[in-house]
């Protein structure tokens, strides 16, 4: 896989666009291959340097996230409270680096057979809370769809810089 240059190495993360949602599909030419009612639209981006650990822990971060209202209007629910849904997409554009010029420079992220192996980790550990999940499809040109519930839209990384 090589080395990720220096200058690459502060957005070198798993990264994912968190959006509560009150339903949310994911469709591939003109099919339905992935919906949720109630829960979590997650796009996930994985960097060349990822690891299991990093999928591990953003997967636990996203699943207890407190982000969901109790009965006094209060974000103080999870995932797991509310018994939601997650619908993950992969999306290797958070990976892109748009700090030098027009065009985004994608080196730090994975290359697709690493992408994809970590991409179904993050699925398998959410389905370890028993949490119901949907996907979109690895490498497909996908339309998304969704009614984002608030709206609340969160950005967390497997490095903590934001």
């Amino acid at each position: 896989m090589g080395t990720v240059p220096n200058r690459y190495r502060e957005v070198a993360d798993v990264r994912a666009v968190v959006q509560r949602v009150s339903q949310a599909a994911v469709h591939v030419g003109g099919e339905t291959v992935g919906a949720i009612e109630r829960g979590l639209l997650v796009f996930l981006g994985v960097a060349r340097t990822d690891t299991l650990a990093d999928v591990q822990y953003l997967a636990r971060k996203i699943v207890d996230l407190r982000i969901f209202e109790d009965a006094d209007g209060k974000m103080n629910l999870s995932l797991r409270d509310v018994r939601g849904a997650m619908l993950v997409v992969s999306q290797f554009t958070l990976l892109g680096d748009c700090r030098k010029g027009r065009r985004p420079s994608f080196v730090a992220a994975a290359p697709p057979d690493k992408a994809e192996t970590l991409y179904r980790c993050f699925i398998d550990e959410i389905e370890q809370f028993d949490i119901p999940v949907a996907s979109g499809r690895f490498q497909e040109h996908m339309h998304v769809a969704l009614v984002n519930d608030g709206p609340v839209t969160l950005l967390l990384d497997s490095t903590k810089l934001f």
